[in-house]
């Protein structure tokens, strides 16, 4: 098995790392090699019923599959520098703008013309949140939602399966240098292989992260230790926020706490959505969807408030931290917690009672209980403050009844050590996407792909 180009990968940056080639050169032999399967097959067997907690299937198909660990999501593309990833660290940030923008295009011509792109341009709610020191960050975002993100993603595995060579459920296990280029190993139904390239992508994501470490760790490539995100989802009635979402859609707000000076932010904002449970390698966490289809409108908003933790020497499992305290969650709660807002400010345990009688009506099934015995409490009282700050631009958000689910943890991989061009130490291997730890975001990863795939063709 020989391609010019292999890509390891079939989520945001190896998919348009593949369009792109596939656009640019149709005379490439390209090869896709995917540990998930096909998007129609990807399907969770958990479903409230017989099956309430994972199974530890082979391949998670929430994580893995084409599309990645964002073919479930929201589907939104932030155009920004602001967040979503350090790309423009690499490329400049005039050349993350219009890659960006270039997959916004594709998106658009591929099922998501009907969708709407929003801005925080000119928006009279940059003043509001400075005057009640929170920051507004600058963003443009298109919004396709869980929806049209699906479609879209068929879209363009049609057009891709055409030209580009899909191998599913053919996880790698090793990547190494050959005489050739490089040399790919992986597994098969029909057994164990390789193939061969003169250029390698790996595209890996979030769910790749251990392997990209024993990669990097085999071909000595350096890495440092990145972050992690730990926090709750707030969930309210949606006119709470509607003044905020109906113009923007999703505001980006950060918030210097007084007391530890942490910053808190905003993230993955849900008008009208519903909050979901997140399943990643057996462990649960929480996050939330809205859909475009009017009909499968709700009545709240969800959103998550997360503290950003950096570690210092010599701790460097930033994503293990992550792990243990969501870990801790599922063993009191079987899974997520939620808890009123008011009972976690008197120090007590929410009940089901409590939470029936309360004016938001949960759009999770969730294990009433108690945050405090599962957050450290320097995040607890981040996540207090950044509440009551938001409280003075959305009056409500601080009631009793809004409710908070935990955990969410945004796990960030280590940072692999890479060029200008996202290339390693060894020339023609790159490494792009969520799996890099340059990018956190479904439009930085996007754009990684098309950045490299551009690269390539001008050096091939």
């Amino acid at each position: 098995m020989k391609y010019d180009i292999i890509i390891i990968g079939a989520g945001p940056g190896g998919i348009f790392s593949a369009y792109q080639l596939a656009q640019k050169d149709p005379s490439l032999k390209i090869a896709v090699f995917e540990a998930g399967t096909t998007l129609e097959k990807r399907k969770c067997p958990i479903d409230g019923g017989k099956i309430k907690s994972c199974i530890h299937c082979k391949s998670c198909s929430i994580m893995n599959g084409f599309g990645g660990a964002g073919a479930f999501s929201d589907g939104k593309y932030n155009i920004t520098n602001d967040f979503g990833g350090t790309l423009y660290e690499y490329i400049g940030k005039d050349k993350a703008t219009r890659l960006m923008k270039y997959v916004d295009e594709i998106n658009v011509s591929h099922g998501g013309e009907g969708t709407k792109m929003y801005s925080t341009a000119g928006s009279e709610f940059k003043k509001i949140c400075l005057q009640n020191k929170l920051k507004l960050l600058d963003a443009s975002v298109r919004h396709l939602g869980t929806d049209i993100n699906y479609v879209v993603l068929e879209n363009l595995y049609a057009e891709l399966k055409e030209k580009i060579e899909f191998h599913f459920n053919t996880p790698v296990t090793n990547v190494e240098p050959a005489e050739s280029g490089y040399r790919v190993h992986f597994t098969a139904k029909a057994g164990d292989g390789t193939a061969d390239c003169s250029r390698c992508i790996i595209s890996v994501g979030r769910s790749g992260s251990k392997w990209m470490e024993q990669v990097c760790r085999k071909l000595d490539i350096p890495t440092k230790s990145n972050r992690v995100d730990l926090g709750v989802r707030v969930e309210l009635p949606a006119v709470i926020f509607s003044h905020l979402t109906d113009q923007l859609y999703e505001s980006k707000i950060v918030y210097h706490t007084e007391k530890f000076e942490d910053k808190v932010r905003t993230f993955c904002m849900n008008p009208y959505g519903i909050v979901v449970t997140e399943n990643t390698n057996g462990i649960v966490t929480v996050n939330g969807h809205s859909f475009g289809d009017p009909s499968r409108k709700t009545e709240n908003t969800n959103f998550a408030l997360l503290v950003a933790k950096h570690f210092s020497e010599p701790f460097k499992d930033s994503n293990g931290y992550g792990e243990s305290i969501a870990r801790l969650s599922n063993m009191l709660g079987g899974g997520v917690i939620v808890q009123r807002f008011g009972d976690l400010e008197r120090g007590r345990r929410s009940t089901v009672k409590r939470i029936e009688e309360g004016m938001v009506r949960p759009t999770l099934a969730a294990t009433p209980g108690d945050l405090s015995l599962v957050l450290p409490k320097r995040i607890l009282d981040g996540i207090i403050e950044m509440i009551h700050a938001l409280d003075k631009i959305a009056p409500g958000t601080a009631n009793d009844d809004t409710l908070l689910y935990g955990v969410e943890v945004k796990f960030y991989n280590m940072e692999v050590e890479l060029d200008q061009h996202l290339e390693t130490r060894y020339p023609g291997l790159y490494v792009i996407g969520d799996g890099s730890g340059v990018t956190h975001s479904l439009s930085h990863a996007s754009a990684s792909g098309v950045y490299v795939a551009d690269r390539i063709l001008e050096t091939m």
